[in-house]
């Protein structure tokens, strides 16, 4: 796995590089669907990305949020499953909560993660056993289990909705920052304690994000609890998601299933 690593981090980095060219100067976006931008800075990374992982690994599938879907991927044991810029709203409004995220699955499962931001430089990185890393220092969840106590990093638009609104009291903080891999980044590094979105989510919003977690000593689950897997058929994950420590994550799914959430 070590050379897949080694191949994903430059990748990431060539990918970032490529997108602070456009980043706050004159770019193309258009909407592939409401509210879900696209930019050219979105496409070129991609095209990077693929050109780089996929010409040193062709037997390996490829899942891309800016790349046609193919049914050949289901057939393969190893898929890399990519975000080339997630956070696009925040690339676009010139704030740096984006990054280029890059998973490799294995039999379903996440066994390596990369996520790159190119404006703060921060390098996270993970594989399966091995543990995860920031800028090359291990890392690990917070053991915090108190939600009184706890940093919870939610999503920018399910603020804007008011989905948070009945969950204000039960934290300590309600951090929304944009990004759901950054994010999910940011909680296997400590910098909060629980990670949560209260709607469906595409796996390549997370799958590196699972790994770096997963390494981190948490666990990612959907707000059933159930575990999440890769390379399915229908690549949206839902109702929602959950990650921290187990014991955090236990207590927070306990809060947010006590009501209905609002759709």
């Amino acid at each position: 796995m070590n050379s897949e690593l080694k191949l994903a981090v430059q990748a990431a980095r060539e990918a970032g590089d490529l997108i602070l060219t456009y980043y706050k100067a004159d770019y193309e976006i258009r909407d592939k669907s409401y509210h879900n931008p696209v930019t050219t800075a979105d496409n070129a990374a991609d095209a990077r990305l693929k050109e780089i992982l996929r010409g040193a690994y062709p037997d390996y599938g490829w899942l891309s949020e800016e790349t046609v879907d193919s049914r050949e991927r289901l057939s393969r044991e190893r898929v890399w499953v990519v975000d080339p810029l997630d956070g696009t709203k925040e690339f676009i409004e010139g704030v740096p909560n984006f990054v280029v995220s890059i998973a490799l699955v294995e039999n379903r499962a996440p066994v390596l993660g990369v996520l790159f931001n190119p404006v703060t430089k921060e390098l996270f990185t993970a594989v399966r056993n091995g543990g995860a890393r920031l800028n090359g220092k291990v890392i690990h969840c917070t053991d915090k289990s108190d939600p009184a106590e706890m940093i919870i990093l939610n999503s920018r638009s399910e603020t804007r909705r008011g989905l948070w609104d009945p969950f204000r009291e039960q934290f300590a903080s309600l951090d929304a920052i944009g990004s759901v891999a950054y994010k999910l980044g940011l909680t296997s590094a400590g910098k909060a304690d629980i990670f949560a979105s209260l709607r469906p989510k595409n796996e390549w919003d997370i799958c590196a994000g699972h790994c770096l977690i997963s390494e981190a000593g948490g666990k990612l689950v959907d707000l059933n609890g159930k575990d999440v897997t890769y390379n399915n058929e229908v690549t949206i994950i839902k109702p929602g998601l959950v990650a921290g420590n187990p014991e955090a994550v236990r207590k927070t799914l306990t809060i947010l299933t006590e009501r209905p959430l609002v759709s």
